[in-house]
């Protein structure tokens, strides 16, 4: 079979994409999802994203790991299925989709797309530091000398360690400024440090803001692929309004077969 496909990325998170609307992808076909996301045998992605028709909505996001298995909600990978729905002309400016983790708003000007996450009410602490799901889930620790850390080695080693097969998504984090972070994230389902994660710049946010390192509402993200921030409204139950904020570009489009 011949499918279409398009390749975004969201500083610098990269992702296939199908227009699964048809549902003519094999969902079930684990192999395939990994080998199409394999960068030396495959097109190459730290995950695949399928928009679907869906009736309470305006589309569904389905999100795949970049080892085949369904992943939870993807904050990069949601805005650029918003993009990616605005260039396919199912929506303009605005949208409501569902996601894994629930329904989710979004707006989109050019390249830059504001999503709204889900709210968060607990952030537990761990031994040097926290734990908070933002539809995925993720351990921050604070850090010194963020560049020359080796994430990868740290990061498995925390994954499983702690949070074993299951796993956690794990943010390193150095403060720039008093409202600016510089983030790096080693994923589950990639098993490998990744250029930006939008759920977890959303969660060092947040945690950053819940330990008094700012005091901030608005938080500048540096990543090794460039800028996000995230915004939020803090409240006696946790965190509403969180929004994550940053760029979504088209790369190319083209046909595969298997």
């Amino acid at each position: 079979m011949e499918f279409e496909f398009y390749k975004y990325q969201g500083t610098g998170n990269d992702f296939i994409i199908f227009d699964n609307r048809q549902e003519e992808f094999p969902k079930n076909n684990t192999n395939l999802v990994e080998q199409l996301c394999d960068r030396r045998f495959g097109i190459g992605a730290d995950g695949l994203l399928l928009l679907e028709n869906d009736k309470s909505a305006d589309f569904k996001m389905i999100y795949f790991n970049a080892d085949g298995n369904i992943g939870s909600m993807c904050g990069n990978g949601g805005r650029c299925l918003v993009a990616f729905a605005r260039d396919l002309g199912v929506i303009e400016k605005e949208t409501t989709f569902q996601a894994s983790d629930g329904l989710h708003q979004a707006s989109i000007i050019e390249e830059m797309v504001a999503l709204k996450m889900s709210d968060v009410g607990r952030i537990s602490k761990k031994r040097n530091a926290y734990f908070l799901d933002t539809g995925s889930p993720h351990h921050v620790q604070i850090v010194k000398d963020l560049n020359s850390l080796d994430v990868v080695r740290e990061g498995r080693r925390i994954r499983y360690g702690i949070y074993g097969e299951k796993g956690s998504n794990v943010n390193f984090v150095e403060q720039l400024a008093p409202d600016s972070f510089w983030v790096r994230t080693y994923e589950r389902g990639v098993e490998d440090e990744t250029y930006s994660c939008g759920t977890g710049v959303t969660a060092v946010a947040l945690a950053m803001h819940f330990i008094s390192k700012t005091e901030a509402d608005k938080i500048h993200i540096k990543t090794k692929g460039g800028d996000l921030s995230v915004t939020f409204k803090a409240v006696k139950k946790g965190y509403e309004d969180v929004a994550l904020v940053g760029p979504a570009t088209f790369v190319f489009k083209g046909l595969i077969k298997w």
